[in-house]
This record gives structure tokens, sequence and C-alpha cells, in this order.
């Protein structure tokens, strides 16, 4: 598949994230009447916008969506470092522009303002629950750590086919669940990039941590899991959030010839 085909894949799953994922927290989380989705809303839309695209476009560009998969899927030999920046510049201008797309929306109802966030990854003031600097690093490193773990085991080669994109979508609505209250839950820097650009400020100003922890955890994850398989049990490609497919390959057919005594005259 060619590299420009995969790369307008990672943009497009990646604004779908961004736009379905925050967009439930702007729009739906707090809607007035008690017809508000809440923290479990919030946290189911982010898992079913991984579980579509990957479904979508995973069998064209491996359905990353997010700079610290790719990290990690490198980390655990599942990925190329020659593609890395182009992958990572798709995922943040598709955070970017799903976030843009959201503001556009959000911004025609009175009374709208960025001062509420547009679901920007913080810590301390900024954090929903008022959590510190340290706590926010150690739950998104130990998050980002266990769904690259998630990714890596589900994309295996011994791993039940088909599936992958379920487990891994469970996998980022459990991570919400718990790391709403702490961070708004990040565990993806383009996700974070693309509300911090529109809303400035304090969103830019914290912007870093929410790279460095997810991105550490995602490479954790990726050795580890490339040490505990071992290299001669690293799986071959996967179509789904894993390495690409290589469709160019051709599997060679072996005939065995019946033994002499065994042909029939």
């Amino acid at each position: 598949m060619p590299l420009t085909k995969r790369l307008s894949a990672e943009f497009i799953g990646t604004l779908w994230l961004v736009l379905g994922g925050c967009g439930s927290a702007v729009l739906a989380a707090a809607f007035p009447n008690n017809l508000g989705i809440g923290f479990a809303g919030v946290a189911l839309a982010f898992g079913l916008t991984v579980l579509t695209m990957a479904y979508a476009v995973g069998h064209i560009s491996g359905a990353h969506f997010n700079p610290a998969v790719s990290l990690g899927l490198w980390a655990g030999k599942r990925f190329p470092a020659s593609e890395l920046l182009p992958y990572i510049v798709a995922q943040v201008l598709g955070g970017i522009a799903g976030a843009g797309i959201l503001y556009l929306i959000a911004s025609g109802k009175a009374g709208f303002s960025l001062s509420g966030g547009l679901a920007s990854n913080g810590f301390e003031s900024h954090s929903p629950g008022g959590y510190t600097a340290f706590a926010a690093f150690v739950a998104e490193v130990v998050m980002t750590f266990f769904f690259l773990i998630v990714i890596l085991g589900a994309t295996h080669g011994r791993a039940p086919k088909g599936f992958a994109p379920v487990a891994i979508g469970l996998c980022l609505t459990l991570i919400h669940l718990i790391t709403i209250p702490v961070t708004n839950t990040s565990v993806n820097p383009a996700r974070s990039t693309g509300p911090a650009v529109f809303v400035g400020g304090w969103a830019l100003t914290q912007l870093w941590l929410f790279w460095v922890a997810p991105i550490l955890g995602a490479m954790m994850a990726g050795f580890v899991y490339s040490w505990m398989v071992g290299d001669d049990e690293i799986p071959p490609p996967e179509p789904v959030v894993g390495e690409i497919p290589n469709t160019d390959t051709v599997e060679e057919v072996v005939v065995i010839e019946p033994a002499d005594e065994d042909r029939v005259e």
C-alpha cells in the first residue's frame, strides 16, 4: 500500500478519534435535563472511535491513530523507524483537524467559550479531579503501557483473528473510565495536541506531559512485550493496529513428487 494512502488513513482515523471522543465530552457529557452521557459515555465514545476506524482503515495503515502507538510498535519490532515521522505528522494533523471541526460545531451555541478547555488534557487546576502533575504523569505512563500491551497481544500472530479492534477499543474505554478524573485521559499525544492548539495558554503549557508520558509508557511496553515473546516469536505483519501487511509477498508452493515405488504406471 503506498505511503500516501496509509498516511491519509492515519489522518482520517485520528480526526475521527478526536472528533468523536472529544466531541462527546464537549457536546454531550453534561447535556441538560439529565440527558448527558457523563464520564462513562465519553469513555465508551473514545473506545468506539478506535474500534470503528480500526475495522474501517486498519487494513490500509495498521490503524495506529496515535504517535505513542507508532513508537510502541516500533519498540516492539512491529513498525519501521523510517515511517515514524510521516505517521506522527499525519496523526497530529488529523488531531488538529478533528479539534477544528469540533470547535466549529461547539462555537455554534450561544455562550460557548474556549475557557471550558475543549476537552484538553491537564493537571493540577486543569485536572477534572485536581490531581498533581506527578499523579498525572504516573497515570499516563502506566495506562499507555497497558494500552500497548493489549495492542501488541491482540495483534500477535497467535491471537484470535479478527477481534483485535474489539479488545483495543474496550481497553481504551477502560483507560478512560479510570483516568478521565485525573487528566481527561490522553494516552495519545495527537489527541492532546488537537484541542490544545485551539485553547492555547495553559493547554499548550501543559502539553509536554501528554507527549512525554504516553511515549515513555508505549516504548516501555514495546520493549517488554518483545522480550516476553522472544525474537523468534515476533508474529508476521497484522492488518489491524499493528505492522503494515505486506501484500507483495507471494507464498511459495512446494510440490512433493511421489517416490518411485508409489508411482502408478
